[in-house]
């Protein structure tokens, strides 16, 4: 399985414009034209030097390259691309895959057998962003949904975190149950501190790249890697984000496709929660947990309401109370008439059960459901 020559050519064209699109004063819709057209619009005074180095490519030392770089790739033209992908107008010529070369086929297909949802984020995001965001993943990749998502810092690498945490009879079964899609070659590392979380991803799923192996990511590859994202998922949902940023392009894309776009609800008085709150008083679903996002998601899909967990009266009082916002052990004693010893030692066992969580202060707060992983 690898790209045809054509569609190899235009990849390494990309490349070789990658600084002229990094000092293009406007982007939009440059990635929809053709090669002759996009060597005219961003070659300048290089435009005919360029044109001969295409003309030139050699498609056989492309391959090798691919493949010494211990990539797969793949196109339009040829088995296992993504579908999905052709409702983007600029849709990649070609994809550079890391990792199980089946990963993507689940995807390949016009049905909607194999769902993947995207989750997408701050990098630097609140503790509680990065919980749900891992509960989302665990939750969608047990119920057999691919996530994808992209790499970053924050969000993005807790969602995959928590899709390789769940708990998988067949690990390299048909469906992935994460992809990562960069910004660089999909053998660049990004960033550098991603380095084990790759490896993950690439032993079970995939991890793809519209570039050629060695390319560094600059400015206006990761909004073009967003279009990726958005088009490979069946839904986008946005855990975090401020009100300018680069997880609501992902959402803006997926609209543009028709597909939907949930949020997950956040203080309105917290700059990192402006951009998701915008998105849902704009219409976006309400996620609370990969419940709603299975359910937007799949039609017909429907769930009971979540039953709270069994535990013992004591321990159930203490969780009501942190649930009603009490935080403290003196806190949470004094609302169901405990002391606040007996009360430390209750949320001590509730932590260990991961139903409640610590932060670095010392107060407690309700855990994020994980939604089907606990069915």
């Amino acid at each position: 399985m690898t790209a045809c020559d054509d569609c190899l050519r235009r990849a390494w064209l990309i490349a070789m414009l990658s600084g002229n699109l990094e000092r293009a004063r406007r982007r939009g819709g440059v990635l929809a034209l053709d090669d002759d057209a996009l060597i005219d619009a961003l070659g300048g005074t290089e435009r005919h030097e360029l044109a001969k180095q295409y003309a030139g490519f050699d498609p056989r030392r492309g391959r090798a390259i691919v493949q010494a770089a211990g990539l797969t790739s793949r196109c339009a033209h040829s088995d296992g691309y993504p579908s999905r992908l052709s409702d983007l107008e600029d849709a990649p010529a070609a994809l550079f895959v890391a990792g199980r070369p089946g990963a993507l086929d689940a995807l390949a297909s016009d049905d909607d057998l194999a769902p993947a949802v995207a989750i997408v984020g701050a990098r630097r995001c609140a503790g509680e962003g990065e919980e749900v965001a891992r509960a989302l993943g665990q939750g969608l990749a047990a119920a057999g949904v691919c996530v994808v998502s992209g790499l970053a810092l924050g969000i993005d690498s807790a969602a995959h975190h928590g899709a390789l945490a769940a708990s998988r009879p067949q690990p390299a079964g048909p469906i992935a149950p994460t992809i990562a899609v960069l910004a660089g070659g999909a053998d660049v590392i990004y960033p550098p501190s991603g380095r084990g979380l790759y490896t993950q991803i690439v032993e079970t799923g995939c991890v793809v790249s519209e570039l050629p192996p060695g390319v560094r990511p600059r400015k206006w590859s990761f909004p073009a890697r967003n279009r990726i994202i958005a088009g490979l998922a069946g839904m986008t949902v946005v855990v975090q984000a401020r009100e300018r940023s680069g997880s609501l392009i992902t959402a803006d894309l997926a609209m543009q496709l028709g597909r939907p776009v949930g949020a997950v609800p956040g203080p309105v008085t917290r700059g990192l929660s402006q951009g998701s709150n915008a998105l849902l008083h704009d219409g976006a679903h309400v996620i609370r947990d990969a419940r709603d996002v299975l359910e937007a998601l799949l039609p017909g899909y429907r769930h009971e309401p979540a039953r709270g967990p069994n535990l013992a009266p004591d321990l159930a009082a203490v969780l009501t109370a942190v649930e009603n916002g009490h935080a403290t052990p003196g806190e949470v004693a004094g609302a169901h008439g405990g002391d606040p010893a007996a009360a430390l030692t209750a949320l001590t066992r509730l932590e260990l059960l991961g139903l409640v969580r610590r932060d670095p202060a010392g107060r407690y707060a309700r855990a994020a459901d994980l939604g089907p992983a606990l069915l």
